[in-house]
């Protein structure tokens, strides 16, 4: 068990005062058997209203509405929590979804759903390619096998480069270009082990490294929010895999949303009403210390 703090800072920045629009938050952590919440905050600035929902995924989101315009707005969430992350030693898959291929009950399908779909573009089947050869190895190919060889090809074969832009990369770009960040790699091995015909959905969290402190050193991602794959294994359920760093099984990762795709896990969007060129520039600073 590790108890860990984390203090999410953002601080946008605006020539004049300006007039904000509901701003939508995904920034409290999902209360689980290996994660339990020990306390959380959430300071804004300028004051504003928030309320709380949970989408469709049963994320927790809260939506701030403002009265007062500024030409500062700020956000603070924090929280204490106790993990408990199972290792991979734990997962226990139903023997027949040990080895490659293999097919979901219909009742899990059901629910499965468009996790199982490819949802961006490879008309020439680029991502399949890239995928099928972990899958033909000699004999049958061990499910976790190939998974954990994929999720290693992720890390060796393309370089990390973080990026402040909205949005990702689509699969095809992140082969092209040879680098991505850490949500340009969840989205690549989505769609990877999508197309070999597993359901797999997209997280977006916190990164540690245990052995330092909290420290950004030896894990790659930290700093910020970080984002990586699960993907669904019968007997075994949701399992963690972090393409950035060839992590597998979630010991280093707190979970805060999950959804099909990463568009649907934005941790802060919002606008304002100004001109553009009122826009300065934001800061981003996320503090995570082990006890």
């Amino acid at each position: 068990m590790t108890v860990l703090t984390v203090e999410h800072t953002t601080v946008y920045r605006y020539a004049q005062p300006v007039q904000f629009q509901d701003h939508r938050m995904m920034c409290r952590p999902r209360d689980s058997h290996d994660l339990r919440l020990l306390e959380t905050g959430l300071s804004i600035s300028p004051a504003a209203n928030v309320r709380w929902l949970h989408d469709v995924f049963g994320n927790s989101i809260a939506i701030a509405s403002f009265v007062e315009p500024a030409s500062e707005l700020s956000f603070v969430s924090s929280f204490r929590a106790e993990h408990f992350p199972s290792g991979p030693v734990n997962l226990s898959l139903e023997e027949f979804a040990r080895f490659l291929p293999f097919t979901y009950s219909s009742q899990e399908m059901a629910d499965l759903g468009r996790t199982t779909e490819r949802h961006y573009p490879d008309p020439d089947r680029r991502v399949d390619l890239w995928a099928k050869p972990f899958a033909r190895q000699e004999g049958d190919p061990e499910t976790l096998d190939v998974l954990n060889a994929i999720n290693i090809a992720i890390r060796d074969q393309f370089s990390y480069a973080r990026r402040e832009e909205m949005g990702v990369q689509t699969p095809v770009e992140t082969l092209d270009k040879g680098t991505g960040s850490c949500r340009d790699f969840a989205v690549f091995m989505m769609e990877a082990v999508r197309s070999l015909g597993l359901a797999a959905r997209f997280v977006s969290g916190y990164l540690y490294d245990q052995n330092l402190m909290g420290a950004d050193v030896g894990v790659v991602g930290g700093g910020a929010t970080h984002a990586w794959v699960q993907v669904y294994l019968p007997g075994a359920g949701w399992v963690e895999f972090d393409p950035t760093n060839a992590l597998f099984g979630g010991h280093n990762l707190i979970r805060v949303a999950v959804a099909r795709d990463a568009s649907q896990a934005v941790p802060l969007a919002g606008s304002y009403t100004g001109a553009a060129e009122d826009y300065v520039g934001m800061t981003v600073d996320v503090k995570v210390t082990v006890a």
